[in-house]
């Protein structure tokens, strides 16, 4: 999709057509989370601070996001893609891989296939695509980003390289900003001299990716069209080898659960519009407590309070009992909006992102948040 949360905002609100336009935090560490094309004549990007875009632009639209409204909207946007494949792998709320390939004697080409689907998102939501096709994800990626806004673009072995190799080094995954300066030092700019530099060159630079970063500069990529499962919960739970009637025991075990069940969901993009605890006694008896919220939550502070409000109101129920058993989890699951990290940068989320990245990178490390427990 196109600046998909500020087009979703120009559509719904005629009179920030054609205006410089940002979706994000108002304040004073507000960041942006979309920035319109009318915005970025002004150099304004997402993740700029707030502050730097209005100091661009003086007369800049703020919004603030709404992120019920965005998932809707992309729901709209996947049922369209399925019209056209089973096989969709979603990336984010507005961008997926489609595999057409067994859609093609129905369909048509590939190009008739994107030019059907833009068409289709354009009817059912008021918006624009653009769309990329090509023999692999990596080169579709790339091919969308050409021509924005609105933009289809296709590329086939024919003219592969050179669609490819005027583009600057930095469209390849993998390269960011310290790689770029280093690739520059080697005089690489482009896709074709990544592609062409010398071995141990690349080596230097990626050291086991090497051959790797060349092949994806040549547009090679055999990585498959994943779809995603559809999950209708996400929980996790622990069976004690000796049950226990401690409240601040139980609540400091609820807490890890709480961890584990929120990482899961970020790790999954999503997030839970129902909180769920359950509860085992030592005679195998169990209880389920559950709660909705307004705006599905994927926040790890967020779900340890409402299940330690859940748990507190069992156990105010069943005083002194002894638990065997104890989980948490989530249901009504939808896509996780990027919600407050583009609003004011919680300090609660930029925890919850550096212990999802820890634990990604020490998967045997047993981390997670300090917290006093009170009896609720």
């Amino acid at each position: 999709m196109d600046a998909f949360y500020a087009s979703v905002e120009q559509r719904d609100n005629p009179e920030y057509r054609g205006k410089p336009l940002v979706v994000g935090g108002t304040g004073n560490r507000g960041v942006v989370a979309a920035a319109s094309y009318e915005s970025r004549q002004y150099g304004i990007r997402s993740a700029m601070p707030m502050a730097e875009a209005r100091r661009r632009c003086r007369h800049l639209q703020q919004v603030r996001p709404r992120f019920a409204v965005y998932a809707e909207v992309s729901r709209q946007v996947f049922s369209v893609f399925r019209e056209f494949t089973p096989a969709v792998e979603g990336l984010s709320l507005d961008e997926a891989f489609l595999d057409v390939t067994a859609s093609l004697k129905l369909f048509g080409s590939g190009r008739d296939i994107a030019t059907r689907v833009k068409a289709r998102i354009l009817e059912t939501t008021d918006l624009t695509a653009s769309v990329g096709v090509a023999g692999n994800k990596l080169v579709a990626k790339i091919a969308s980003d050409l021509d924005k806004p609105d933009g289809l673009v296709v590329v086939t072995q024919a003219n592969l390289r050179n669609t490819l190799d005027p583009l600057p080094a930095a469209v390849i995954p993998g390269i960011g900003r310290e790689t770029l300066l280093r690739l520059r030092q080697q005089d690489i700019a482009t896709v074709q001299d990544l592609r062409e530099a010398d071995t141990h060159v690349l080596e230097r630079l990626f050291g086991r990716f090497a051959e790797k970063t060349r092949l994806r500069a040549s547009g090679i990529d055999d990585r498959p069209v994943v779809p995603a499962r559809q999950e209708k919960s996400i929980s996790a739970e622990e069976t004690y080898d000796s049950d226990i009637d401690d409240p601040e025991v139980l609540y400091a075990r609820l807490q890890g659960l709480a961890e584990r069940t929120a990482g899961r969901l970020r790790k999954a993009g999503l997030a839970a519009g129902t909180v769920q605890v359950k509860i085992r006694r030592a005679d195998f008896t169990t209880y389920t407590r559950q709660k909705s919220v307004a705006h599905p939550v994927n926040g790890t502070e967020e779900i340890d309070t409402i299940a330690r409000r859940l748990l507190g109101g069992w156990m105010a129920e069943q005083p002194g009992a002894a638990v065997r058993l104890l989980g948490v989890g989530g249901s009504q699951l939808a896509p996780a909006g990027q919600r407050d990290l583009f609003a004011e940068s919680e300090p609660t989320e930029s925890v919850d992102s550096a212990l999802d990245e820890i634990r990604e990178r020490f998967p045997g490390l047993d981390v997670g948040r300090a917290r006093s427990f009170k009896r609720n």
